[in-house]
């Protein structure tokens, strides 16, 4: 069986968060830009698609892509740190269980192995992808020297307004940056 098919058919966390696991990811082992989110919000769960709510519109004006463009899966890999919705906590939706990138992550990775851009979105995945992590903006300032390869971001939720606010040089320097390197390796 495809490591993709046995992704969309687990039930580890089966009753653990008030909801029939319904896995979320997107990919063909040839795409060239992966995408290390957090987990599916519950909309993307109820919808099945990834980033299909107000945080992936964000996520592709920063992409400078379009949806046919983000939905391909021979461009996009998009392989949050968890795959399912982990429920809501006090102050938004719990984080990604541990055990989902312990079970799966490591494996699934080795199979993308043409990924030109890794887009790490958030703590989660900033915290496992990269050796010196501190906090977000830490290493959303960190794009130039991540760039070409990776880059990290904050997560392009609404609720993030405020860290736009006090962080004006995301928008005007890493964004545009990023769109770049997008472009390329699109139309490469």
């Amino acid at each position: 069986m495809n490591l993709l098919d046995e992704i969309s058919g687990c039930r580890l966390c089966q009753g653990a968060f008030g909801y029939e696991p319904r896995p979320v990811i997107q990919g063909e082992y040839s795409a060239k830009i992966l995408i290390a989110g957090q987990a599916p919000s519950l909309s993307v769960h109820k919808s099945g698609k990834p980033f299909d709510d107000a945080s992936g519109k964000r996520l592709r004006a920063w992409l400078g892509v379009d949806e046919q463009q983000f939905y391909d899966p021979s461009l996009f890999a998009i392989v949050p740190m968890a795959f399912c919705y982990p429920g809501r906590g006090k102050s938004g939706d719990n984080p990604p269980p541990k055990v989902c990138a312990k079970t799966w992550r490591e494996k699934l990775l080795r199979e993308f192995d043409e990924v030109k851009l890794t887009i790490l979105i958030g703590q989660y995945a900033q915290a496992y992808h990269l050796d010196d992590f501190n906090n977000v903006t830490e290493s959303a300032q960190q794009w130039p020297t991540l760039l070409p390869s990776k880059i990290a971001i904050p997560h392009p939720s609404p609720r993030n307004f405020h860290w736009l606010k006090k962080n004006p040089w995301f928008e005007i320097s890493a964004i545009p940056a990023l769109k770049e390197r997008v472009d390329l390796i699109i139309n490469s």
